[in-house]
């Protein structure tokens, strides 16, 4: 049996800046928007590529929900707004 020498790394929970703890953007799932509106929203707002916002959308309908961003939550607040604007349901935990 091989023994895996790589110790895993885990993040900091600070934001970028090292000011505070790393918030999460999620998503859920609102049985109303198809998923091609959702996967489009993802890949505007968010900047997912394709794949990206097609799993993310995938899990959104089976979990009824998905974390779709991390980082300070001054960097995410924009980013729920846009997703409210097109009237998704978002929230910045």
């Amino acid at each position: 049996m091989k023994q895996d020498t790589e110790k895993s790394v885990r993040k900091d929970p600070k934001d970028s800046r090292g000011t505070g703890k790393e918030s999460s953007l999620v998503l859920y799932n609102d049985d109303y928007h198809t998923f091609n509106y959702v996967i489009e929203a993802l890949m505007e707002i968010c900047n997912m590529e394709r794949v990206q916002a097609i799993q993310c959308t995938y899990l959104v309908h089976y979990k009824q929900k998905c974390e779709v961003k991390r980082g300070s939550k001054k960097s995410l607040l924009p980013i729920r707004r846009a997703l409210s604007a097109r009237d998704l349901k978002a929230a910045i935990h």
